[in-house]
């Protein structure tokens, strides 16, 4: 007897440290919950409704938040609103509805395509005026040299990248032909991301049709591409993602085959990190971590430069701070998280939790000051 209750004591003390450590690690110490939004808690109130009573916001293809009360969002019209079904999934899959879709009923209404939300959750402003030029949203970006805070808005249904003044009112740069798909050196396969250099070049992730990364200077030339189909170094299937990180290395987010791969700034192979489910989004930040959103698992992943999973959070679902395609996330200076759902449609904004731990948190993205 007393040999079993010592077993049953050291049986005690063995679960009672790894629930510690748990704890210590995960900085979690309430009572209950499952520690959904990780080291956030969701805004609820943000943003307001622009599509009016009975509509939401369509499939949400990208966030940028270039400061608490300028985020760009980039989404796919606007929709009627999805009825509860008594499950965690709404009545239908958001991501289906653009303008490229074949059937027109699979058309949103095609308006607050471009938008502009402040701290508050209010729209500041709506790109209505070039509407025309949208197809299939997919991400909105800013190259973080760029004290100008020009913005580059890349539509894989269109085939086409747009690069604007902040203010939208001109448009600088226009890549691609408009609805005109191909593999040259003018053309796009559905193209999807877009990273700089310091200098000013810049790299296209192209994409869902084309299996390649294209490489321009500042001007929009052309300077070099790389990459085919398959599953082999410096080869894709679904080029979904790019980053870059201080020592100019190149990675490239290859979604359907589970990985992010790893070059030079010239494209040559360098490495590759496997057994990432389905990478839709990779992220730099500032302190040189690469983060993931992982569109299967739906978790926020951050890695170190080496490829070692460090910390995760996210879990699959539409309720308030569930995670349905996290498509593209951004932070601002004042380390609030917002995160693209691009299956639901609708975007979220994250608020960091008091005393959250700064490692847990996604980090800011580098970017020089502005003017």
């Amino acid at each position: 007897m007393p040999s079993t209750r010592r077993a049953a004591r050291l049986r005690m003390l063995h679960w009672t440290l790894i629930f510690s450590l748990a704890i210590s690690i995960t900085g979690y110490t309430q009572r209950g919950g499952e520690y959904e939004t990780g080291p956030y808690d969701v805004d609820t109130a943000w943003p307001l409704n622009v599509c009016g009573d009975g509509f939401q916001i369509g499939s949400v293809g990208g966030v940028w938040a270039q400061s608490q009360d300028r985020v760009f969002v980039y989404a796919r019209g606007c929709l009627p609103t999805a009825k509860a079904t008594g499950t965690i999934l709404p009545e239908r899959n958001a991501s289906g509805y653009s303008l490229s879709a074949e059937d027109p009923k699979m058309f949103p209404r095609w308006d607050h395509v471009l938008m502009v939300f402040d701290r508050n959750g209010k729209m500041v402003e709506s790109w209505e005026q070039h509407n025309k030029l949208f197809v299939r949203p997919h991400r909105v970006v800013m190259n973080p040299y760029d004290a100008e805070r020009n913005v580059w808005l890349i539509d894989d249904g269109a085939h086409s990248i747009y690069k604007f003044s902040n203010d939208g009112k001109k448009l600088l740069m226009t890549l691609g032909e408009f609805r005109v798909a191909g593999s040259d050196k003018t053309h796009f396969g559905r193209p999807t991301d877009i990273a700089w250099l310091p200098n000013g070049d810049f790299f296209v992730s192209d994409g869902y049709t084309n299996t390649r990364v294209v490489k321009f200077n500042k001007d929009g030339q052309y300077l070099l591409e790389w990459g085919k189909p398959g599953k082999g170094p410096s080869q894709f299937n679904t080029v979904h993602g790019i980053a870059i990180d201080n020592q100019e290395r190149v990675y490239v987010g290859d979604r359907a085959n589970s990985r992010v791969q790893i070059f030079d700034k010239n494209g040559k192979y360098l490495e590759e990190w496997n057994n990432l489910r389905f990478p839709y989004y990779i992220y730099m930040s500032k302190d040189q971590h690469l983060w993931v959103g992982d569109g299967y698992t739906n978790k926020i992943l951050k890695y170190d430069l080496n490829g070692k999973l460090l910390f995760h959070w996210g879990t699959f679902g539409s309720w308030p701070g569930g995670i349905w395609g996290p498509h593209q996330f951004s932070v601002d200076e004042a380390n609030n998280f917002y995160i693209a759902d691009v299956h639901i449609g609708r975007i979220q904004k994250f608020k960091p939790k008091p005393g959250a731990k700064a490692e847990e948190l996604v980090g800011q993205r580098f970017e020089v000051p502005a003017k």
